[in-house]
C-alpha cells in the first residue's frame, strides 16, 4: 500500500469517527425542563450556582432545549436565549450525564406544587428550611458540586453561595434537612427557619 492510499484510508477512518461522534452528540440534543433553580448572568449558568449580584434565578421547571455541547459545557436555549450550563466543578460527569442532571424530561413544577406551603415558598426563594427532603433541596438550590459531594445519599452536602461563603446542609436518618453550618450572613441568605 502506498502512502497516498494509506493517507486516504486514515482520512476515511477519521471522517467515520467524526461522523459517529457527531451522531452521538445529535442523539443527546433534547427538550426538557430545568431540574432546579439555576442562576444565570445572561449567558452562563455554572454548576456552582453562585448567588452573585446581577444573576437572575431561572426557576425549576423552565422549558429548556439542549442544542449542543462544548468543552465542559452544555449549550441550551431558555426562553429563546442562548445559554451555556458550565460544568465548572463536576467534571467527573461527562457532558451527556451532566446535561441529563440539569435538564430533565419530566416537568418538576407539578411535583413542587404538591409540596407543603413552607417548602414551596423556600423553593421559590431558592432557600432551605428544616425538614426538606433531598429532592426539595435539589429543586431549590441545584445540585451540590459533585467533586465535593460524590455521594448524594451522604448526611452532609456542601454548597457555596459565592467563592467565600460555604454552607453545609445536614440530613437526618430519614433524609430530611436537620440543620445548617455556616456563618450568620450566609445563613440569613439561604436559610428559612
Amino acid at each position: 500500500m502506498d502512502n497516498n492510499a494509506r493517507r486516504n484510508g486514515l482520512c476515511t477512518l477519521g471522517l467515520i469517527a467524526l461522523l459517529a461522534a457527531g451522531g452521538a452528540f445529535a442523539q443527546d440534543r433534547f427538550d426538557g425542563y430545568l431540574c432546579c433553580n439555576m442562576r444565570s448572568d445572561g449567558s452562563w449558568i455554572s454548576d456552582s450556582n453562585y448567588a452573585e449580584n446581577g444573576k437572575r434565578v431561572i426557576p425549576a421547571g423552565t422549558p429548556v432545549k439542549v442544542t449542543g455541547y462544548g468543552r465542559y459545557r452544555v449549550k441550551v436555549e431558555i426562553d429563546g436565549e442562548r445559554q451555556a450550563i458550565g460544568n465548572d466543578y463536576s467534571r467527573d460527569l461527562d457532558n451527556a450525564g451532566f446535561a441529563r442532571r440539569y435538564v430533565v424530561v419530566e416537568d418538576p413544577k407539578p411535583t413542587i406544587a404538591g409540596w407543603p406551603p413552607k417548602v414551596r415558598e423556600a423553593v421559590q426563594r431558592s432557600k432551605v428550611t428544616p425538614g426538606m427532603t433531598r429532592a426539595q433541596v435539589l429543586a431549590s438550590l441545584g445540585y451540590p458540586i459533585s467533586s465535593e459531594n460524590p455521594d448524594l445519599d451522604a448526611d452532609l452536602w456542601r454548597y457555596w453561595l459565592d467563592s467565600f461563603s460555604e454552607f453545609q446542609l445536614h440530613f437526618d436518618a430519614k433524609g430530611r434537612v436537620s440543620g445548617i453550618t455556616t456563618d450568620p450572613s450566609t445563613q440569613n441568605r439561604v436559610w428559612t427557619p
